[in-house]
């Protein structure tokens, strides 16, 4: 079938509903934000968008494009990328404009999908408006996939009655239909088929009208064989690889047989036999075998001959092996003729494979990247033998790491775990420090902190120690992000505050990351301001009320207590003449202060003058003059109400809403609905 030329030529896997992806009045709208397809087929992504018609721009011009790339931000159109040459075409028709929008389509296509089409492909128009470019973000997700056939076998009383399925790793839109082969011939159409298996036969599935996009096919083994290596007269202490190989698919599993005895290998394969002995000696044969059936290979003999007998190493000096210390490797074997010895690293950085001739290997000096094994080989023209040895080299912690789970912030009340890692051997025990202080956490490694809190917030690291040194690690924060705790709230100035004048609230609270703040009044739901300070300018009566402040962050938000701001206006009494003008006001205020400050000054002398006279007499009568409170009479200042209230005893004031003068506010802090109920559980009280 030419997938070009067919009407039916796209085959789609919908993975999701339609996606809109807007911004105001500019939006892209996507038929589906993920779509599957099959590998050579075909696929369409539709989309449409719409912008304001903008009567100024009349008659608007509008350009499209499709992209998965883009060079130095600007985008490159499918169209002209290479990798899509023939490929792509996108038909975008006409715009059309009601009312105040208009509206396009501009579907895109592309033909005979390769495993590089698997993208995010974006649109993007562009009108002749003022900021008329708009891109559909985050665009539609390509992906591709091939048919694959699963086989199930339901039925235990019927070995041979298996189930077939047909599926890809995403759903196919519109569910059509599967067209199943059997031998290479179109036996039905559905997802799942039913079949007796029989030895030598395949099957695969396609899509119908898609033939040429079929499922691997599977069946049984075939050409079942077995090999050994090396060839020919196989010498004692040799290695030998039997082999068997089999086509099939799925792939077989082996099973072999000596001397038509099954063997109990494990499932590897290849099976080598390290060093070969006589007893190994006998007829060896495999058997291929999957669901779909089993097939035996040929059978081979394996003739093993007199080759060395198994080397024996030695390590001096022998026990524990520091790094930096000198190491010898001795090898031995009972051998005719006498064996020759060679050496080998299994896996290394420093050396190669091959390390050494002769019946010793000497290390000068030896590192920690020594440790491994090593094989030493005895081999006389009739064979060899090998034997491997361990060397575990010891050493002092190196590079010492902390790690936190999860990692990145941590929010408070959350489980997280420290973890120290060390390369070292024997392995390190461990030693914390948080800001350089050491802590006293158990053993246990790693430590966990069943609910992190703000007080855990701090630099870590941990001390690595065996009984070969020591090493400190590298240094990690944990940062511990918490919600607000409970505002607190100050208020400048304190005190009275003339009507008309300012009052500055300050809000601030202890948070992770920093706090955001913002000002309401109670029973209102506006914000009266943002930031961590207010200022209420020119206070009025109607400005009274209370105030609370709100604490928030990423992680929670918390209400500070309510502020009463209390504000009264009063009359100023006079005592013969109504004050008619702010002059005239003033005026009788400074008269009154010069006469305070008069009669002060004629006090202080008269009081100077009794106390000398007090004295005087004391001296002549032996007695001892009157004390100052005795002397000093009670100043009285008339017509001065502000300096009466001040100055009077606390239970003479005049209230301040009784008082006759300028206007004032007063500022209060009220109680929080919690300290409320505990002073009242307390037989107190609260007045404002």
């Amino acid at each position: 079938m030419d997938l070009r030329s067919a009407a039916r030529g796209f085959l789609a896997f919908l993975l999701s509903v339609p996606a809109l992806q807007g911004n105001g009045d500019w939006t892209v709208t996507y038929s589906s934000s993920n779509v599957c397809a099959l590998r050579g087929a075909m696929v369409d992504i539709n989309c449409t968008y719409e912008y304001p018609d903008n009567v100024q721009y009349r008659p608007t011009t509008v350009t499209t494009l499709w992209f998965t790339k883009e060079d130095n931000h600007q985008p490159v159109d499918l169209l002209s990328d290479a990798d899509y040459t023939g490929r792509v075409e996108s038909s975008c028709g006409e715009v059309s404009c009601t009312g105040s929008r208009c509206h396009g389509a501009c579907p895109l296509r592309i033909r005979d999908l390769r495993q590089s089409d698997s993208a995010v492909y974006k649109f993007r128009f562009t009108t002749n408006q003022p900021g008329g470019k708009y891109t559909g973000d985050p665009g539609v997700m390509l992906s591709l996939t091939d048919l694959q056939v699963k086989v199930s076998f339901p039925y235990p009383t019927k070995p041979t009655r298996a189930e077939l399925e047909c599926h890809s790793m995403c759903g196919l839109a519109g569910d059509p239909p599967y067209i199943w082969s059997r031998n290479g011939q179109n036996v039905r159409q559905g997802v799942k088929y039913w079949a007796y298996i029989q030895s030598g036969d395949s099957f695969s599935c396609a899509v119908k009208g898609y033939e040429v996009l079929r499922s691997p096919l599977v069946y049984a083994p075939k050409n079942s064989s077995v090999t050994v290596s090396p060839s020919g007269v196989i010498k004692e202490g040799s290695s030998v690889t039997l082999s068997c190989s089999s086509d099939a698919n799925p792939a077989a599993e082996y099973t072999w047989f000596k001397n038509n005895q099954p063997l109990h290998w494990g499932p590897s394969q290849p099976h080598t036999f390290p060093s070969v002995r006589p007893e190994d000696r006998g007829t060896y044969r495999c058997q291929a075998q999957n669901q779909y059936g089993q097939l035996s290979s040929n059978s081979i003999f394996m003739d093993v001959q007199y080759a060395p007998k198994t080397p024996s190493v030695t390590v001096r000096p022998s026990g524990e092996i520091e790094e930096g210390s000198s190491v010898t490797l001795s090898c031995s074997s009972d051998a005719n003729p006498v064996a020759t010895y060679t050496w080998f690293r299994d896996t290394t950085d420093r050396y190669s494979s091959h390390m050494n001739q002769g019946p010793q290997l000497i290390i000068s000096y030896i590192w920690s990247s020594d440790s491994g094994q090593y094989r030493c080989d005895a081999t006389n023209k009739l064979g060899k033998k090998s034997v491997t040895k361990s060397i575990d080299v010891k050493y002092a912690p190196k590079t010492p790491s902390v790690a936190v789970s999860p990692s990145g912030e941590v929010e408070e009340g959350s489980s997280v775990t420290l973890s120290c890692s060390s390369d070292a051997n024997p392995a390190a025990e461990y030693t914390w420090f948080k800001d350089n202080q050491p802590l006293l956490w158990g053993p246990s490694q790693p430590h966990s902190f069943p609910s992190v809190s703000p007080e855990d917030r701090g630099t870590y690291r941990c001390h690595a120690r065996n009984q070969y040194g020591q090493l400190s690690s590298n240094s990690m924060f944990l940062n511990v992000t918490y919600d607000p705790k409970t505002p607190s709230v100050t208020v400048s100035p304190s005190g009275e505050i003339e009507e008309g004048s300012s009052v500055a609230l300050s809000c601030s609270s202890d948070a992770n990351p920093a706090a955001t703040y913002t000002w309401f009044r109670e029973h209102e739901d506006s914000v009266k301001a943002s930031g961590q300070n207010y200022t209420i300018t020119n206070i009025t009566s109607e400005l009274g009320g209370n105030y609370y402040c709100q604490a928030h962050n990423a992680v929670g938000l918390h209400n500070s207590t309510f502020l009463l701001i209390k504000v009264c206006i009063q009359c100023l009494k006079t005592t013969d003449v109504a004050l008619t003008t702010s002059s005239s006001w003033t005026t009788t205020v400074a008269v009154r202060g010069i006469v305070v400050l008069l009669a002060t000054v004629l006090l202080l002398v008269l009081l100077w003058m009794r106390r000398k006279r007090a004295s005087s007499k004391a001296c002549g009568q032996g007695g001892r003059p009157d004390t100052v409170e005795e002397l000093l009479p009670v100043p009285v200042y008339e017509n001065v109400p502000a300096l009466t209230n001040r100055l009077a005893p606390a239970a003479q004031r005049e209230s301040i809403e009784d008082q006759d003068g300028h206007h004032c506010a007063i500022i209060h802090t009220s109680l929080s609905e919690n300290q409320d109920q505990d002073q009242m559980e307390m037989g107190g009280t609260s007045e404002l």
